[in-house]
């Protein structure tokens, strides 16, 4: 009796009315995750319980959309969803194999929003989990500082069952990539609207003081090149120069600073871009490395002195996005 009151997510998983789909991926991704965690301090039941909780949240979402606004806070109860997530990524993050580099500048970024100040990071993107690893990483030397931080989130993380259990944990600032804006055709303006009003509520947000925000301007994930090395993807010149303006109107200073990830050992992503929902998840426990860079000089770049206008601001997003790779590469 008491052996079969222990909780089993296969079988509840058998058990639950939900898409086929989602229920391949879901077998695949526990199988792999069981895997990974077999060398962490992560207990039988403590996996069980934190997979029979994503489960739940998915039929909840299968059943009932959750409607993300705009700009979405972290929910902590009566479900602890930013919790469930760090509880998630911990065990897949070899912390010993791990570097956390750029320390001083991760700490001055902390003071600044401290003192009412607002923080953007330009950083590269690799895996769904990103916000859970960087929180996991953070955990000692800023807790506070990475559970505030506001993440820009694309459509697929706010509307695939399998992520939005993660994504209703953090505050995402929610936005329609250009990516997947014209899909379907009929829902683009609609979409524009939407992206119209986050931008809106992102110079609220920055107005407000004190914001430290994520923010990808490749738009997307890293993806391993012909060679299958993984590189940092190009920055989209608009959605910098949007940003810079947006914090240039706030009322309170804002600090951009640069931020390379390296995760994607975690989780890596399809390796074509899919427009569809559903990617197949396979996970392994890795080490994970992350570099804060400084203040990035917003004015002073090469090619500043460009008169033309496009030109310039081209520039300055290969700049920014070549002062990411440099750090990247430095990176285990």
């Amino acid at each position: 009796m008491e052996k079969s009151s222990k909780p089993n997510f296969l079988a509840a998983l058998a058990q639950r009315e939900i898409p086929l789909k989602y229920k391949e991926i879901l077998e695949g991704f526990y199988t792999s995750y069981c895997v990974a965690v077999a060398e962490s301090s992560q207990s039988k039941e403590e996996r069980e319980t934190l997979f029979i909780s994503y489960l739940d949240a998915i039929c909840r979402q299968c059943e009932e959309p959750f409607p993300f606004q705009p700009y979405h806070e972290r929910i902590r109860a009566p479900f602890d969803y930013y919790a469930f997530g760090v509880a998630f990524m911990q065990p897949l993050v070899d912390l010993s194999k791990s570097s956390l580099v750029g320390k001083e500048h991760l700490l001055t970024a902390v003071k600044s929003c401290e003192k009412g100040d607002n923080v953007i990071f330009l950083a590269n993107h690799q895996i769904e989990g990103d916000p859970q690893a960087i929180s996991v990483m953070l955990q000692e030397s800023a807790p506070d500082f990475a559970e505030k931080m506001i993440f820009v989130a694309g459509e697929r993380v706010l509307t695939d069952p399998l992520a939005v259990p993660f994504s209703m944990g953090r505050n995402l600032l929610c936005i329609y990539s250009k990516r997947y804006i014209d899909h379907p055709p009929e829902l683009r303006v609609k979409k524009q609207l939407h992206n119209q009003r986050s931008m809106e509520r992102l110079s609220e947000l920055l107005s407000e003081g004190g914001k430290v925000i994520y923010v990808a301007p490749s738009g997307g994930r890293d993806r391993p090149n012909p060679q299958g090395i993984v590189e940092v993807a190009d920055f989209d010149a608009r959605s910098i120069e949007m940003l810079y303006l947006t914090a240039q109107r706030a009322g309170h200073p804002t600090h951009f600073h640069t931020l390379a990830l390296k995760t994607y050992d975690l989780l890596p992503p399809p390796e074509t871009i899919q427009i569809e929902l559903g990617e197949a998840r396979r996970t392994k426990r890795a080490g994970i490395h992350m570099y804060f860079g400084p203040e990035i000089a917003m004015e002073h770049f090469p090619g500043n002195e460009n008169k033309d206008k496009q030109m310039r601001r081209a520039a300055r997003a290969k700049h920014i996005c070549s002062l990411v790779r440099k750090d990247y590469a430095t990176l285990p």
